[in-house]
């Protein structure tokens, strides 16, 4: 390979790379700052009070209106599976990242 096309491959990788940490890095905070909601839409799926919700909600107790995604038991389970695949994700990511396999 020629020394010019060389420079101008690894420029692209280095310019690749950057977008995709900064964007990734964007993403992180983002699911850091949502975190804390996963987490109790996850303790509120588990509970009585969601189990009330969702009897209310069948039994047409509840306004018409009323926006009841949470209270569709695929809604919440997709996001919680989604959820945990996406942590098993990251997780070998880093693992394969210290070790360096460099995904």
């Amino acid at each position: 390979m020629k020394q010019i096309d060389r420079i101008n491959k690894m420029e692209a990788c280095l310019n690749e790379s950057e977008k995709a940490i900064r964007e990734l890095s964007e993403a992180l905070e983002r699911y850091e700052a949502a975190f804390s909601s996963l987490k109790k839409l996850s303790d509120y799926y588990g509970s009585t009070l969601w189990m009330k919700d969702y009897e209310d909600g069948e039994a047409g107790k509840l306004p018409e209106d009323l926006p009841r995604g949470v209270l569709s038991e695929d809604a919440v389970y997709d996001l919680l599976t989604d959820h945990h695949e996406l942590v098993l994700r990251m997780s070998r990511a880093v693992t394969n990242s210290i070790n360096g396999k460099m995904i």
